[in-house]
Parts: structure tokens; sequence; C-alpha cells
């Protein structure tokens, strides 16, 4: 028997662990430092005149841009998520929940989700953890927490590593590919299959297409690491020893990401994990992302007011926007094909 108030607990520990503690991977990086853009010196454009625009699932978006589910299910939550979504209705961005688990045990934690209030027109995801297919969920569980936010789209998270230290984790694994098979059909929207900042293999994002997810996020290493946060909330030493050891556990975002793409070269590729700036989104979406994700940059933010989300994701925006100006790329599609090089090698991408 689950106790639910665990769950909420957990919650509220995780925001206030990530605000308060060092919990960035170590030894490890994104890979995106590994990369720098050709400049175009006099690029034949205006800068005001470059679109950002991009459409995915039927939404139109101002830019190619997510803030990455962070939170929910605690009383602190609710004043994040709506500063959260209030900035990306102003800014035309899409927006991802944290973990809806405790609003489904909890029904009166549900209003620390629901955000259409102030985000009628946003690209909006639910959030479900895989793992709970194994635990009692299923397509009922799915379709309530997309209900319960009015989602256009559903994330299935994987969190195996952070599961694995957890000292309350969800450990049987078993046979998830074929529960997240049948559940797709059974959905009435995109279903996204995420990581949580450990990186996603090419051959699982192989796997995941031929079961007809709509796409995946591939959550690289070098940003917030989950067995940091989790040692952090750890009293037992051994515990926190253990979840400490993964620190620097993942695949590179930048790498994963290229090896998704050129794996699934006609599947939605999102990017998130460390991405610390718009300069940073821009090799992604060179390197193959569809749609940019960031958390953690914005997590403080969101404590304060949903103006300064704003001013932090705009400045997102805008770096992207002179990224693209540098390059010469007049829009998303022309910033695709801008000139990429490597630094340890100065060779063209």
């Amino acid at each position: 028997m689950v106790d639910k108030a665990v769950t909420e607990n957990r919650k509220r520990e995780h925001i206030e662990t990530v605000l308060s503690s060092d919990v960035g991977a170590k030894g490890v990086t994104t890979g995106f430092d590994r990369f720098f853009f050709e400049h175009t010196a006099l690029p034949d454009l205006s800068l005001d005149d470059i679109d950002l625009s991009c459409e995915l699932f039927g939404k139109r978006l101002a830019a190619p841009l997510l803030i990455s589910s962070m939170t929910g299910g605690a009383a602190k939550a609710r004043d994040i998520n709506l500063h959260l979504a209030e900035a990306a209705q102003s800014l035309g961005i899409a927006m991802g929940l944290g973990s809806q688990r405790a609003a489904l045990e909890r029904g009166e934690l549900a209003d620390t989700y629901r955000v259409r209030a102030v985000a009628p027109d946003i690209l909006l995801f639910a959030n479900v953890g895989a793992v709970q297919l194994n635990y009692g969920y299923g397509e009922d569980e799915v379709r309530r927490a997309v209900d319960m936010i009015e989602a256009d789209a559903v994330f299935l998270h994987l969190n195996a590593l952070q599961e694995a230290v957890q000292a309350e984790g969800d450990r049987d694994w078993r046979g998830l590919l074929g529960k997240i098979e049948a559940l797709i059909p059974a959905v009435p929207v995109p279903v996204v299959v995420k990581e949580v900042g450990n990186g996603m293999s090419a051959s699982l994002v192989r796997r995941l297409a031929d079961i007809g997810v709509a796409a995946v996020d591939i959550a690289g290493a070098g940003g917030t690491s989950w067995s940091e946060v989790e040692a952090h909330r750890q009293s037992d030493p051994f515990v926190r020893r253990v979840a400490h050891s993964f620190a620097g556990w993942g695949i590179p975002t930048a790498l994963a990401l290229m090896e998704a793409r050129q794996a699934v070269p006609d599947l939605p590729i999102f990017a998130s994990g460390g991405l610390r700036d718009g300069i940073d989104v821009a090799k992604a979406l060179r390197l193959g992302a569809s749609l940019c994700g960031a958390a953690a940059p914005v997590l403080g933010s969101a404590t304060d007011t949903a103006k300064a989300v704003r001013e932090r994701m705009a400045a997102f925006v805008e770096e992207l926007r002179i990224a693209a100006f540098c390059t010469g790329s007049a829009d998303i599609s022309a910033l695709r094909s801008a000139t990429l090089r490597r630094t340890d090698d100065w060779s063209v991408v």
C-alpha cells in the first residue's frame, strides 16, 4: 500500500533540494561546448525579421522552446506552475508539468498542476512515470492525467537511475516497452517518452519509434542529476554514498541527440538536459532537435514571479534569434543547415 503523503512530501523535498543544493552532474558535460558555429560577419538579414516559429502536434510555437517538466503535487508547486505557465503563454512556447502521480493518488492536489486558466493556448504536456505501468497504472490513469490539465500530449518519463537510488523507489522495470506500446493507441493525445537527465540510447530511441511513440525527449547528462537530488534527500549515509557515486552517470545530451537523430531521421526529438542559454538551443536544433527544453535555469525565477520567468526565457529566445542572425539563418529551417564545427578538430559537421 502506497502512503500517499510520501509522494507529496517527496515533491516538496525535490523542489527545496534543487533550489538549495548543488545537484548538477559531476564529471560530465552536455557536450555542446565541443561545438561552435561558423560566424557570419556579413549576414544579409534583418535581425527583426528572423522567424523562430515552428509547429508541433497541431500547435504553433513562437520558438522551439519547452519549459521542461519540473514540479506539482505540493502546495508550493501551485504558484511555481502558474508562474511558468503564464510566462509560456506570454512567449508562445511549450510547457510540461511535473509527474502527476501525487494528484492521481490525492485528487485535492490536482490544482497544483492546473494552469490552463493562465495559459489557454500553450502546447501543454501531462506527465506520468512509465514505471507506474508496473504498479497498477494503465489507460485510465494516463487519461485522467491528460484530462486533469487539458493537456495536448503526455510524457511518459523514464527515471530508472533515480528510482534505483531513491529509498522509496520503484525497482521493477520489467516488460515496460510492451506496456507502453499497448498504451499508445488507447490514449487520445500524442505519447512522448522522455528521460529525466541521464540520456537515451539510439537503440532505445529506435525501439520506441518502432512501437509508435509520437516523439522522444533524450534528456541527456550534463544538467541536473537526479541521483544527486536523491543523495541530498537521504539521511542514511550508505544510501547517500551510493547515490553520489552516479553523479557523472549518463549519455551527454549532445551525443544522445546526434545518435538519436541518426537512428530516427523522421521522428521529433526533444533535447533537454543542461541547456543553459539560447546558444545551446541553437546548437541542439542544428544537431537535430525539434524542441529544446530547460528546467533548472528557470526554477529559481518561478518561485518569484511570472515576470521573472518570462525574462529568463525571453533571454533564451533573444539569444537564439541572435545565433540565427550571426549564422545567416532567416528561420529555424535555415539554422538546421548552418555550419557547425568541432572545437577539437575544427572540422565541419
